[in-house]
C-alpha cells in the first residue's frame, strides 16, 4: 500500500467531515464548492501556511514536528485513534522514519496458551493483528462455533468470516456495526505496522472480494475497539450479549489477549455456563458435540 496516497486520502476524508459552522468558521458565502474545509482554512486553523498544509496533505514533505502534527489534530477534531493513525502516517512519510519493530509471530507462547486454557468459565482467544484467532480456550471455540465448523486449518479469521461467509449475517446481531468497527480497527493496525504482510494481503483480499469491506475502507475511519459489548446469536443457545475487553501481549507483538463475560444472573451468562457444561473432546468440533449431547436429551 503506498502511505502517501493512505496519508493524503485520510487527511481528505477528515477535513470533508468537519463543516465552517463546527470549526466556528464564517462560511463565506453560499457558493462552496465542498461540504467541509477547504485546505486553505485547516491551515489557519493549524497555524501553518497553506503551501505547508497542502505538501502535508500530499506526504511531499521532508520532516513534521509532533507540535504541527497536534495541531492539524485538533483543527481537523480527531479522535485520539484517529491521531495517533495521522501520526503514523505520517511517520511513514518523513525523513526519519520509526525504528524497527519485532516481526509478529503466529505462534502462542506455551505461558499464554496456559492462562487462555485456565480461563473455564470466559470464553478467551488470543488474536493476531491480522486477526486470525491463533489460540482460543474450550469455550471460546463453543462460542465462536460458525467460525470453527467449515475451517479446516483450525485457525479462523475474524474477518474473513465477517465479510466472505453468508453464516456471518445471522450470527452477528448488528452486522453493520460488526463491519464497520472491524474495517476501523484493521485500517488502525496497518498504520500502526504498515509492513505487516499478513495484514496486508488480507485487506487486499477482502477488497478485491467484499464490495461492502471496499466500501467502508474507502471511508478512512480508524478507532480502537479494546474493550465493550458483542452481541452475537449462537445456533444453540440464542442470543448472547457479551462484554469484552482486549489486551495486547507485550512480548509478543501483534497478538492481543480477548477476553468475554457475560453480566452476574443474565441469561447470557446462564447460556455460557451450559456452553461450558458441556465436555468437548479435542477430535470433536463445538457444535458437533452439543449436537450429539442435545438429541440425547431429547
Amino acid at each position: 500500500m503506498d502511505s502517501r496516497t493512505e496519508l493524503r486520502e485520510f487527511l481528505s476524508t477528515r477535513r470533508a467531515k468537519i463543516t465552517p459552522e463546527q470549526a466556528k468558521l464564517p462560511a463565506y458565502g453560499g457558493n462552496r464548492r465542498v461540504a467541509g474545509l477547504r485546505r486553505e482554512e485547516v491551515a489557519m486553523l493549524a497555524g501553518v501556511s497553506v503551501d505547508y498544509y497542502t505538501k502535508l496533505e500530499r506526504g511531499t514533505f521532508g520532516t513534521v514536528s509532533e507540535g504541527v502534527l497536534h495541531a492539524v489534530a485538533r483543527a481537523l477534531q480527531l479522535t485520539i485513534p484517529e491521531r495517533d493513525h495521522l501520526f503514523r502516517l505520517a511517520g511513514a512519510n518523513a525523513m526519519i522514519r520509526p525504528g524497527e519493530r519485532r516481526r509478529p509471530s503466529s505462534v502462542v507462547r506455551q505461558s499464554v496458551q496456559r492462562v487462555v486454557d485456565g480461563l473455564v468459565d470466559a470464553p478467551a482467544f488470543v488474536r493476531s493483528a491480522s486477526r486470525d484467532l491463533i489460540a482460543a480456550n474450550a469455550l471460546g471455540r463453543a462460542v465462536y462455533s460458525p467460525l470453527y465448523e467449515d475451517d479446516p486449518s483450525g485457525t479462523p479469521n475474524t474477518a474473513r468470516f465477517l465479510f466472505l461467509d453468508a453464516k456471518a449475517r445471522s450470527f452477528f446481531v448488528d452486522w453493520d456495526k460488526t463491519a464497520a468497527d472491524m474495517v476501523a480497527n484493521l485500517r488502525s493496525e496497518l498504520g500502526r505496522d504498515p509492513l505487516n504482510r499478513e495484514l496486508t494481503e488480507l485487506v487486499d483480499g477482502l477488497n478485491r472480494n467484499s464490495a461492502e469491506f471496499g466500501s467502508l475502507w474507502k471511508a478512512h475511519d480508524v478507532r480502537y475497539h479494546d474493550n465493550g459489548f458483542k452481541a452475537v446469536h449462537h445456533p444453540l443457545v440464542g442470543d448472547l450479549l457479551l462484554t469484552f475487553e482486549a489486551m495486547e501481549l507485550p512480548s509478543d507483538p501483534g497478538q492481543s489477549l480477548i477476553v468475554y463475560g457475560a453480566e452476574p444472573g443474565s441469561a447470557t451468562a446462564d447460556a455460557l455456563r451450559l456452553l461450558a457444561s458441556w465436555s468437548i473432546p479435542a477430535t470433536q468440533t463445538p457444535i458437533t458435540r452439543i449436537n450429539e449431547d442435545v438429541q440425547q436429551h431429547e
